[in-house]
């Protein structure tokens, strides 16, 4: 079976409970902290996916990898997978949950890219913008990458605006090549 529709269903299954029990906020919570580990940590999936480790270590490291405030539904879930042996697609679980959360309580990921730090004030009017045209919340990163020189770039969703210096002067560039 394809590990995406495992994954998915997984997710679904998780989401229904923790709806069901009202931890679907601490749960996403626990989900995002354990998509960022095995983003951080690339040894993470290949010790969980080890067949020779035996599966208390494992429930250990997925544990610790949930956060030290994981919810009791998170813990539970972590040895349900184990005792299904899916835990080679706990990273797919974890992000299928996160889009599920997501798309049910309409929030949509955003990014916005400086080339130096930002306000609080217009961190916050650019948020306003992009939930005036999403109609939903928004979880907002900003990071700061001075090699655009100036401006800024704002993606969400499949939307980006980039307004930096740095991608106007490569097109001028182009323009004096033709």
């Amino acid at each position: 079976m394809d590990l995406g529709v495992i994954s998915v269903r997984y997710a679904r299954a998780l989401l229904k409970s923790a709806v069901q029990t009202k931890c679907e906020e601490q749960v996403y919570g626990d989900m995002l902290t354990i998509a960022h580990a095995y983003a951080e940590l690339p040894r993470l999936r290949k010790t969980i996916d080890n067949p020779m480790l035996p599966a208390e270590s494992k429930r250990k490291l997925l544990a610790a990898a949930a956060g030290t405030e994981a919810s009791e539904l998170t813990l539970r879930f972590i040895d349900l997978v184990l005792q299904e042996g899916r835990e080679e697609v706990m990273q797919l679980i974890a992000s299928s949950y996160i889009t599920l959360y997501r798309k049910q309580k309409n929030i949509t990921h955003g990014r916005l890219v400086t080339a130096s730090p930002v306000t609080a004030d217009t961190e916050a009017k650019m948020r306003q913008m992009v939930e005036q045209r999403t109609g939903g919340t928004v979880e907002f990163l900003t990071e700061v990458d001075p090699d655009i020189i100036g401006g800024f770039i704002l993606e969400y969703d499949t939307y980006r605006l980039d307004a930096s210096v740095h991608s106007q002067l490569r097109s001028i560039l182009k323009e004096l090549k033709k």
